[in-house]
């Protein structure tokens, strides 16, 4: 069966969004690769030699990949989805959803809800959207 995996795009700071996912949410990262580093460098020219070719964290086997658009090639602003991450306790949500929202969006603060214990929406510094949740299933005893 395949895994179905999600790939972002940034315009030149790829490189400092996956190392605040990695500090942020953990995880490895198993690679890195600027375009300067590849086995054509040439092939974005000189001004684009430090921007991310592919970059790859993997996070309790799920994999979070990356890469920059070339420049003169901008990627408009991701739209009309959300990275969902989902942690056993509300406090560990809570913390991951504050340290996303550093610098960037809040649109809907992290709260109880009607399915689970503690769920919360933002958009990052780097543009990408998020929907945090923690704890129990609404209607579940807590552990």
């Amino acid at each position: 069966m395949p895994m179905l995996d999600s790939y972002l795009f940034f315009n030149g700071n790829c490189a400092e969004a996956m190392r605040f996912y990695q500090k942020t949410i953990g995880g490895q990262m198993v690679s890195m690769m600027s375009y300067g580093e590849s086995p054509d460098p040439e092939q974005c020219g000189a001004e684009g030699k430090d921007r991310i070719m592919h970059s790859h964290l993997l996070i309790d086997g799920r994999n979070l990949m990356a890469s920059d658009a070339p420049p003169g090639q901008p990627m408009p602003a991701p739209g009309g989805f959300a990275l969902s991450l989902n942690y056993p306790s509300a406090s560990e949500a809570g913390k991951v959803f504050d340290a996303l929202a550093q610098g960037g969006k809040v649109t809907m603060p992290m709260g109880k809800t009607f399915w689970i214990e503690s769920f919360g929406m933002l958009t990052d510094r780097f543009g990408v959207a998020w929907m945090v949740g923690g704890g129990q299933p609404a209607g579940q005893p807590s552990k």
